[in-house]
């Protein structure tokens, strides 16, 4: 198998222009991602340039380091994301109970798609420092609003490391030798 990807790719006969296709595609595809949580866009991006070197072989231009850098980035990205409301509400003075409702309440969220995106990272972080932190309400809303901050800040982290990821591809086939 190592012989195939090393000579000239799966899918010889599909040519430079099919395999561009299918690159742009998946391209295309992750960069949705990176706006829509429902996809991994991270991931649908690394598959392509991994479906790229596949399909093209040597010829792609692709170096292996390109493939590190790239998981790198994926790896930094959705750490941030995750991580991103319990430092928002922590930033805003929240305690640790906030930070674990944020946590809970953005993977609750998830379920309840678009709004739930913000409001389950309010909702968890305001009910945690309500029940747990034994916190009044303005406190523990602001503790939430600083949830809500942390999120929109890991959406548009997600954003700019997607176009890291897409800008770090195209450097690597037609830039860097």
């Amino acid at each position: 198998m190592w012989e195939v990807i090393q000579s000239g790719g799966f899918l010889q006969g599909l040519g430079i222009g099919g395999a561009w296709l299918i690159t742009i595609c998946l391209l295309a595809a992750g960069m949705v991602g990176c706006v829509v949580p429902v996809l991994p866009g991270h991931l649908i991006l690394l598959i392509a340039v991994i479906a790229y070197r596949l399909m093209l072989g040597v010829s792609s231009g692709l170096e292996w380091w390109s493939f590190v850098v790239l998981v790198v980035l994926m790896v930094i990205s959705q750490t941030f994301e995750m991580l991103s409301g319990a430092a928002g509400s922590k930033w805003f003075g929240g305690t640790r109970w906030g930070a674990i409702g944020a946590v809970i309440g953005s993977l609750a969220g998830f379920f309840f798609f678009p709004l739930g995106l913000l409001l389950g990272p309010l909702l968890g972080a305001f009910l945690c420092e309500v029940a747990f932190a034994r916190k009044q309400a303005r406190p523990a809303a602001i503790s939430g609003v600083g949830s809500v901050v942390g999120t929109l800040t890991g959406m548009v982290f997600k954003v700019v490391v997607g176009i890291l990821m897409l800008g770090w591809f195209l450097l690597d086939v037609f830039v860097i030798e």
